[in-house]
């Protein structure tokens, strides 16, 4: 178990200041008293607190991994927990699938557990509980989806419009012209707003859209296995991805092909990952401020907890520029492959939105 003096190690600071912190002391900073709130959930220091709770608040997570610090849940997670210490509420962390959204309603869950309101991330757009959203009463914050209709819900999330342009951007201005996009999952909001985004993008740089070249995956390295020899045969010079975990099967899959990244092919990921830094070559991505989404969820919550609604809250994306772009290098493509994951194919609607803005 985690004690005050292991905070006051990890910090080099008293056990007396730490024990300030920790109960609200008047004479240190408030930049301090954070700092230790913070090391404190990080370190898990936490059970001492739970008699002194004000609300239970559910973290609900499902097709996401939290656990280790490559997880992207994990700086959300902990972000997230080090409002709530703040605030001396307990969050109760627990994982969910469409079954468990089968068998029991939502209002009903949150009301049997006294939950004060509720996180939830990874929820895919036909879950059980997305409709039951429209009409909960309960205070819901949503990652990456959003109900318009109801007061009670909120959605936090990382432009992925700004964060896709700056991708484009920075391939643009490398001279790539021919530019693929291996998506994430169907099914998911977060995927058509990226796919919009980058649809967006190129038409706003003048650069040629194949429909093939826009294809969604799934937001896991293998992914890239089943499009990035399309990809190659059709002449790309640059493959722009999903996430970061994409990125990771798009360079191995070029690698395999016999191509070398980037001098043959530029890479980009999304999120920036611990990992990212570490692949060969390190990648260029769009960070997410994970651990901000995390403190921002807490309180937007707390807000609709105290009756301030609040529709959509977007944290602003960062470019991180490493080893796996490069100037384009001109490839002639060798055939052409109709992609059944292709744009036109999962989300015609939103290609054809594309072929408007266009004309």
């Amino acid at each position: 178990m985690v004690t005050i003096q292991d905070i006051a190690d990890r910090l080099g600071i008293s056990v007396s200041t730490v024990s300030k912190g920790l109960n609200g002391g008047k004479d240190i900073s408030e930049s301090l008293r954070q700092q230790v709130l913070d090391t404190a959930v990080e370190m898990g220091y936490t059970q001492k607190r739970k008699a002194r709770v004000n609300k239970r608040i559910a973290f609900f997570i499902e097709n996401m991994a939290c656990e280790k610090e490559d997880d992207f849940g994990y700086e959300i997670l902990l972000g997230f927990q080090q409002g709530a210490f703040r605030d001396k509420d307990s969050v109760d962390i627990i994982p969910i699938t469409p079954e468990f959204q089968q068998e029991i309603r939502y209002d009903n869950y949150m009301l049997e557990n006294d939950y004060a309101g509720a996180f939830l991330l990874g929820l895919a757009l036909n879950d059980p509980w997305m409709q039951q959203f429209c009409d909960t009463t309960f205070p819901t914050l949503l990652l990456d989806n959003f109900i318009s209709i109801n007061p009670k819900l909120g959605y936090i999330g990382t432009d992925s419009e700004e964060g896709i342009e700056m991708a484009i951007s920075h391939l643009y201005s490398l001279g790539h012209e021919k530019i693929a996009f291996l998506n994430g999952s169907k099914d998911s909001m977060i995927s058509d707003q990226r796919m919009r985004a980058y649809l967006h993008s190129m038409n706003k740089y003048h650069l040629p859209i194949d429909p093939n070249l826009a294809v969604y995956g799934y937001f896991v390295a293998d992914a890239a296995k089943y499009h990035v020899p399309a990809f190659l045969d059709a002449g790309v010079t640059a493959i722009l991805c999903g996430n970061d975990s994409i990125a990771e099967g798009v360079i191995k899959c070029v690698k395999e092909a016999g191509f070398s990244v980037p001098e043959d092919i530029s890479v980009i990921g999304f999120d920036d990952l611990p990992f990212a830094a570490e692949l060969d070559p390190p990648l260029t991505t769009i960070r997410q401020n994970r651990g901000g989404l995390g403190k921002c969820a807490f309180f937007i919550l707390s807000g609709l907890v105290s009756n301030i609604p609040s529709s959509r809250v977007l944290l602003r994306p960062t470019l991180v520029a490493r080893k796996s772009t490069a100037i384009a290098k001109p490839r002639i493509a060798l055939r052409r492959t109709d992609s059944l994951d292709s744009v036109l194919r999962v989300n015609p609607r939103l290609y054809e939105e594309n072929l408007k803005d266009q004309l």
